[in-house]
């Protein structure tokens, strides 16, 4: 009898089935595809779900941090506080301002910033802090928006993989994105929980800056595209700024009204199979699990795991040994003061960020997987 070998766990997988494809062909037939009266919907649909009062819909979410860091005036020669450990999006979105980014190390346990060394990293061309919620988990806001307070300084919050993320506020559960700081940045990349196939958002509470993004991502126009369609007299735009080309599309919006529905049963599957995960891997000498801290709550957008000097093999052994069996994997969050783009940066010491990048094995976490597929990707983890 032929033997079937068992099915390839992929790193990820985009949760999408036929609801979504309904939406995206009921667009596809109503003839207004681009940004329209979709996009209006889902941000509406999305400022309500994080508990904010504006949310303006965008390309990705590498176009929405450069639109947060020009729409505050962030420029050539500024200075950015952030952190290298980071998809390298966010330094990117830095450097299109013609800005440089000044990196700051990560906490070893959570791998996001550590709060207690932005205030020393602070100069006089420090324009902005833009922390960052790694693979979904809340990094600590509240002690630096202290820090940002005392040196009236905006905060912009690299919110790419943490929606459906909370936090503790005064005793009481609050989302990411509501936004804690002036303004948060969503994806909504396939690797993401919520996806439109690639997308963006900026979430704010001040309605002066949400114009202002409203605006830039349409090339500067004075007037949106449904304004114009609706206008029972005719009309001309004008281009009263430099803007971009930013906007997300109505079949995206789409499947992402759907996707935001999904969104709380999506959390609590990637909740329950993180939870077997971890209760597993606690028992392997040399592998240490997702450090949550108390006051946040992840979304599990990636299962991180540290492969210590007491496990039996290195990371990258142990990566390519997963690969033989038919287990994706990824190593730890890039730095991108090491690649090459940007060796240029100068920077202070990155130890902890340096030692998580080679030292942390991404597991594979998304909605379809089944416990017995969790249970084949710890048991290959066993020396």
């Amino acid at each position: 009898m032929l033997e079937v070998s068992p099915r390839t766990i992929p790193i990820a997988r985009p949760d999408l089935g036929e609801e979504e494809a309904a939406a995206a062909r009921r667009v596809i037939l109503s003839g207004w595809i681009t940004q329209g009266p979709e996009v209006a919907t889902f941000e509406d649909e999305f400022a309500a779900y994080v508990g904010t009062t504006h949310a303006c819909a965008v390309a990705n979410c590498t176009a929405a941090l450069h639109l947060a860091l020009h729409a505050l005036g962030v420029g050539l020669g500024d200075e950015v506080i952030t952190v290298s450990h980071s998809f390298i999006a966010t330094t990117n979105a830095i450097r299109y301002c013609g800005a440089v980014p000044v990196f700051v190390d990560i906490d070893p346990r959570t791998y996001n910033i550590d709060p207690g060394l932005i205030e020393r990293a602070i100069t006089s061309r420090t324009r902005a802090i833009l922390p960052v919620h790694q693979v979904g988990l809340p990094c600590d806001i509240l002690p630096i928006l202290e820090v940002a307070a005392r040196h009236n300084l905006p905060v912009v919050e690299d919110a790419a993989c943490a929606i459906g993320s909370e936090l503790r506020v005064q005793q009481k559960w609050e989302r990411v994105g509501k936004p804690h700081s002036l303004v948060a940045c969503f994806s909504f990349h396939p690797r993401k929980l919520l996806t439109t196939g690639d997308g963006g958002m900026l979430t704010t509470l001040d309605p002066e800056l949400d114009r202002k993004f409203r605006v830039l991502r349409q090339h500067g126009m004075s007037i949106s595209d449904t304004t114009r369609h609706l206008a029972t007299t005719v009309v001309f735009e004008e281009y009263s700024m430099l803007g971009f080309n930013y906007r997300m599309t109505d079949i995206q919006a789409a499947v992402g009204r759907v996707q935001l529905k999904r969104l709380p049963a999506l959390l609590m599957r990637r909740s329950k199979l993180a939870s077997h995960y971890t209760e597993r891997i606690k028992g392997i000498s040399g592998l240490i699990p997702p450090h949550v801290p108390a006051g946040v709550r992840t979304n599990y957008q990636s299962y991180a795991v540290q492969v210590t000097d007491q496990y039996a093999t290195s990371r990258d052994q142990l990566m390519r040994k997963l690969l033989e069996q038919g287990i994706s994997t990824r190593r730890g969050i890039m730095n991108a003061h090491q690649e090459a783009a940007h060796t240029d940066l100068a920077h202070s010491d990155l130890t902890c960020s340096q030692v998580a990048r080679d030292s942390v094995i991404l597991l594979p976490l998304f909605a379809e997987m089944t416990l017995e597929e969790v249970d084949r990707v710890v048991d290959a983890l066993i020396p």
